[in-house]
């Protein structure tokens, strides 16, 4: 697997620096097509937390999935990640701390405009992320 390159939450366009607060996360094998899973996640200092998590019927959130959302989390630059779910019927929610992304392949793409034959990275971005 390709290391992906670390992200920022910034990004610069003239006079105006935006800051990635909220993402939505889509699973799926190419954007546009309808996904199995959906979940929103708000960004707040060093943490994440993953506000709406919905799969489809008979779909199940995996520990490779949780391992995708942990990879995002390190390139963005992130320490934590918090989760809320129902097990055996009480609520809890889980505080995760994140890890370095492991060497195994998890079709990571980082860019809408990729080759879905072969899961290449464009590296021509749109904009410019400032560090």
């Amino acid at each position: 697997m390709t290391e992906p390159e670390s992200m920022s939450k910034h990004v610069q366009i003239g006079d105006w620096i935006f800051e990635v607060k909220m993402v939505r996360a889509l699973k799926v094998a190419e954007y546009g097509q309808p996904y199995s899973a959906i979940a929103n996640c708000n960004i707040n200092g060093d943490g994440m937390y993953i506000d709406g998590l919905l799969t489809q019927e008979g779909q199940n959130f995996t520990r490779n999935d949780f391992k995708i959302f942990n990879d995002f989390c390190y390139n963005m630059g992130l320490k934590q990640c918090s989760y809320h779910r129902y097990q055996n019927g009480e609520s809890r929610t889980k505080d995760v701390l994140i890890t370095p992304p492991e060497n195994t392949n998890t079709n990571t793409n980082t860019n809408t405009n990729t080759n879905t034959n072969t899961n290449a990275i464009k590296n021509e971005p749109h904009i410019q992320l400032v560090k």
